[in-house]
């Protein structure tokens, strides 16, 4: 048996195929070892490539092994801090090991398997600052907890300073990201982390301040466990909705939020994505961006049993958040209002059904689009913000030209203005 089948909790983990091939280069004769060699190191290098690791790749590998496996005590961890009893000891047995390939001499294992570049691994340097598979800031967590999971003297040590990691961070994808969307795997959804998320914060978006409060205050709540509804965010096209909500992923990552977004295709799963995050120490909001439905689409119907109206309870971890440039999210015809038809005799009943999505969103609030001079607010804070050294006159001026030939006032138009003049200067810079 080799030390990877040893493991008890910490043997379910995307990255064990890779630590058995170790294991078979660690304890097998130089044979074996010389033939597994250049595949493990490879391997280690292309982790290194799409995660952006740096420092000891070796403990880096073992730690990101640690902080993805989700079994009954790293999530007993995550939900109520230290477990004890029987599932420590099971942990503890685990520590013992992972420690032992944390004391890995490379040197000896170099020469065992005749690649010298294996040492090299204990000190890889990169200028990698962000790589595809986590953001720079949960790659630095990963490489301080790696540091000190390597210095510690006993396997009670190392238990405390991972559990301390769930407790605070989590474990799994869901621990380490912020934003997730659904991916197909042999036909059934998967939530898969977003690795690059915009770093907007709602101070970003100028003006809306009254929309703003009401989404924080309603946020808030949510994560402070009070109650709260789900959110409709609606109006014209290009004032902030979206931003807004990605906003709320990079304000309140710390205290537990996360985000799933979910396309409309997608809503048949809701049901099973919810039963999936239900019971983890997160609070999610599930996203729906730009959301409307054509009169012949039913999609919606799905949404509805969602939020209120089927016979589970919607988990007192989980919101509804939407955007959309419609207040009334199911396309109405003239139609629908007849009176009488030979297809539907209850004419009122249909606009019922069509009017009840709206009204299933407890807190709707309206992003309406700028008036002139708060456009020009708009363009003037944003300039500001890039070190456009402009005159205001010619800014403004270039605003207006810009807003004729474009979508009208909002502050999509403005920021679109601003690139343009950044891409100028560049290329003025570059002559």
């Amino acid at each position: 048996m080799t030390r990877d089948e040893s493991l008890l909790l910490f043997c379910r983990s995307p990255y064990t195929a890779l630590l058995r091939d170790f294991c078979l280069m660690i304890e097998g004769d130089r044979d074996t070892a010389e033939e597994i060699a250049p595949h493990c190191l490879q391997a280690l290098l292309s982790m290194a490539g799409e995660t952006g690791f740096g420092g000891n790749l070796w403990h880096d590998f073992l730690t990101r092994l640690l902080v993805s496996s989700e079994n009954s005590y790293t999530l007993s961890a995550e939900l109520r801090g230290a477990p004890d009893g029987t599932v420590r000891e099971f942990a503890l047995h685990d520590m013992t090991v992972v420690r032992g390939w944390f004391a890995l001499d490379l040197h000896g294992l170099a020469e065992k398997c005749g690649l010298p570049m294996i040492e090299q691994i204990a000190d890889y340097h990169t200028d990698q600052g962000e790589g595809k598979v986590y953001s720079a800031r949960i790659r630095e967590r990963i490489e301080t907890l790696a540091g000190q999971l390597a210095e510690c003297g006993s396997d009670s040590e190392m238990l405390d300073a991972l559990t301390s990691f769930y407790a605070h961070y989590g474990v799994g994808a869901l621990g380490l990201h912020k934003a997730f969307r659904l991916r197909m795997a042999d036909e059934h959804p998967v939530i898969r982390p977003i690795t690059r998320i915009a770093d907007v914060r709602l101070d970003d978006l100028v003006g809306y301040e009254s929309a703003k409060e009401q989404l924080i205050r309603n946020t808030e709540a949510f994560l402070a466990g009070a109650p709260a509804n789900n959110c409709l965010l609606y109006g014209d096209a290009g004032t902030g909705k979206s931003t807004s909500v990605k906003a709320l992923a990079n304000t309140y990552y710390d205290r537990g939020l996360r985000i799933i977004e979910i396309y409309r295709h997608e809503f048949r799963y809701l049901h099973q994505i919810i039963g999936e995050i239900k019971h983890r120490n997160y609070r999610f909001l599930l996203y729906m961006d730009d959301l409307s439905f054509e009169e012949f689409e039913t999609e919606y119907k799905y949404l509805k049993a969602v939020i209120e109206g089927g016979l589970e309870k919607k988990p007192d971890n989980v919101l509804i958040y939407a955007t959309s440039n419609r207040r009334h999210l199911v396309r109405e015809s003239f139609r629908d209002k007849q009176k009488l038809s030979d297809d539907d005799v209850h004419r009122s009943d249909t606009v019922q059904e069509k009017l009840s999505l709206f009204d299933r969103f407890g807190l709707t609030i309206y992003f309406g689009a700028p008036t002139p001079q708060e456009y020009y607010e708009i363009v003037r804070t944003l300039a500001a913000r890039a070190g456009i050294s402009m005159p205001e006159d010619e800014l403004l001026a270039c605003a207006n030209r810009w807003e004729l030939k474009h979508a009208g006032y909002s502050g999509r138009t403005a920021q679109q203005m601003i690139d343009d003049l950044l891409g100028k200067e560049a290329l003025l810079r570059e002559a």
